[in-house]
């Protein structure tokens, strides 16, 4: 994949992510591909969010309850299927597809701002 557009650093800080701790991991049997319905809390000014996240190659269940996560937060909400998804969770693509999560080197506040 190519850079296909320059954006301002103003366009840039538009896009609000911020880091969460992953409270509460639910099935979603619903969803096209294989997802996990992810709760999330971003602490007292965003609040608790939810998120379809299609990262079951790669992690179960105990592994995302209580990790640290990024995520787009400042995204209109998406309907999909029968779920609402609040939050856009960031991960990466590695050589076989599979999503890797990204998230904080060391642990930080919840809510806290990408800079």
């Amino acid at each position: 994949m190519t850079v296909t557009e320059t954006i301002s650093f103003d366009d840039f800080m538009k896009v609000d992510i911020r880091v969460g701790t992953v409270t509460a991991v639910e099935d979603f049997p619903q969803a096209r591909k294989p997802a996990w319905k992810l709760t999330v809390d971003f602490g007292p000014e965003i609040g608790v969010k939810r998120s379809s996240a299609q990262i079951t190659d790669l992690y179960g269940r105990e592994d995302l309850l209580g990790r640290q996560v990024l995520a787009v937060v400042n995204f209109p909400p998406r309907q999909i299927g029968p779920f609402m998804s609040e939050v856009l969770v960031l991960g990466l693509h590695n050589e076989a597809g599979a999503v890797v999560l990204a998230g904080a080197e060391r642990a930080a506040p919840d809510g806290a701002r990408l800079c």
